[in-house]
C-alpha cells in the first residue's frame, strides 16, 4: 500500500464518518503500513485500533478547521484524503437541477461552500503539515460530472460547477504547495457511483455492475494513489486509474 510513502506514515481522512471516508479509514487500518490515522468527522467515532485518532470537528466551519490545525500542531502529513462532498439535502430542499429554471442561488452557494470552498480552506489550514521535505500525497474526492470537457448531458448545474471549481482550486493550490514541498502531489479522484447516501436517490438509473461498495471504492482509490509519482503536477483520475479530462 502506497509504497512511495514511508513505513508508519501519518494520514488524515476528512469526512471519516461518511460511507467512503469510513471505508478509507478501515482500508488503511487493515494494512500494517500506516502508523497514525487521524479521522476527522462531525460525529464521534469508535476507536478500535491504537493507530486511529478520531477527531470530532465540522471542517466546513472556521472553528472546525482551527481545531484540526491545533490537533496536528504542524505534524508532517504523508497522506491527506478529503472525502467531504454534497449533492443533495432533503432538509435544505437541495436537489440536482434538471433545467435552468431550477437554479436557486442559496442552494448553489451551499454546494460551492461544501464541495469547493471547504476543501481549499482545508489545504490552507494544513499548510504547516504539508510543507517541508517529507513525501506527501493530497487526495480529494471530485466527480466526473465536474469535468468541463466531459459535460455532454447538461443538468446538475450546481454540483457540476462546484466540482469544476473544486478541481481548479486543487490544481491552483498544487502549484503553490509544490513550492513548499517538492515531493508533494495533489490528486483529484472520481470514485464512480458508490452505494452511499449521496447517490442513493439516483441509483435506479445506474447500469448493472456500476454501483460500487464503499470498501471496493476505498481499495481502488488507494491503489490509484499508489501509482502516482510524488512531485508531479496536479492530476485527475477515476477509480480504475484512468485519467479524467479537466
Amino acid at each position: 500500500m502506497l509504497a512511495q510513502l514511508p513505513e508508519g506514515f501519518t494520514t488524515l481522512v476528512t469526512g471519516a464518518g461518511g460511507g467512503i471516508g469510513r471505508a478509507v479509514v478501515e482500508t488503511l487500518l487493515a494494512s500494517p503500513r500506516p502508523g497514525r490515522v487521524i479521522a476527522a468527522s462531525r460525529r464521534p467515532m469508535p476507536q478500535a485500533d491504537p493507530r486511529l485518532e478520531p477527531l470530532e470537528a465540522d471542517l466546513t466551519t472556521p472553528e472546525g478547521r482551527e481545531r484540526l490545525a491545533a490537533h496536528l500542531d504542524g505534524t508532517p502529513l504523508h497522506l491527506t484524503f478529503n472525502t467531504l462532498g454534497m449533492l443533495h439535502d432533503e432538509a435544505l430542499g437541495i436537489h440536482p437541477e434538471k433545467k435552468l429554471d431550477d437554479l436557486d442561488a442559496e442552494a448553489m452557494a451551499h454546494l460551492f461552500h461544501v464541495n469547493a470552498t471547504t476543501p481549499a480552506l482545508l489545504l490552507q489550514a494544513l499548510q504547516p503539515s504539508l510543507k517541508g521535505g517529507h513525501p506527501a500525497l493530497v487526495a480529494s474526492l471530485s466527480a466526473r460530472v465536474g469535468s468541463i470537457e466531459d459535460n455532454r448531458l447538461g443538468g446538475w448545474y450546481a454540483y457540476r460547477a462546484s466540482k469544476a471549481a473544486h478541481n481548479m482550486l486543487m490544481r491552483t493550490a498544487a502549484v503553490e504547495l509544490r513550492r513548499l514541498n517538492k515531493t508533494l502531489a495533489v490528486v483529484c479522484l472520481h470514485p464512480g457511483t458508490t452505494d452511499t447516501g449521496l447517490s442513493r436517490p439516483f441509483q435506479a438509473r445506474v447500469p448493472e455492475g456500476k454501483l460500487f461498495t464503499p470498501a471496493f471504492v476505498a481499495e481502488r482509490l488507494l491503489a490509484v494513489l499508489g501509482e502516482r509519482a510524488l512531485g508531479d503536477a496536479a492530476s485527475f483520475f477515476d477509480w480504475a486509474g484512468d485519467p479524467v479530462a479537466w
